[in-house]
């Protein structure tokens, strides 16, 4: 399992219209293979910035079956305007014992 991470930088002015566009946009998300589970968090101390933490069962069903699907082309015309700037995204794993 693998743990996507992204900060996603907001747009003054257009956070509610992104929390409805995520919500939206989480069925897409959730229908992928490999999908496990995913949340979205909004910082605290920044009401533009979330972070989007998803699991994956492995780090191709989310750089290859999801970034090279249809499914994702949708999910980026519904959420990319949103961000400045764009989103790094990194990936994690569990450390061994």
């Amino acid at each position: 399992m693998i743990l996507e991470v992204a900060i996603l930088n907001i747009k003054p002015g257009l956070t509610p219209s992104f929390e409805k566009a995520i919500k939206e946009a989480s069925a897409i998300i959730a229908s992928m293979k490999g999908y496990i589970s995913h949340e979205v968090q909004e910082c605290i101390e920044d009401d533009h910035k979330y972070i989007l933490l998803v699991k994956w069962e492995s780090l191709e069903d989310h750089t290859i079956g999801f970034r090279g699907s249809a499914e994702y082309q949708e999910w980026k015309s519904m959420l990319h305007h949103f961000y400045d700037p764009f989103p790094t995204v990194e990936h994690y794993e569990v450390i061994g014992d």
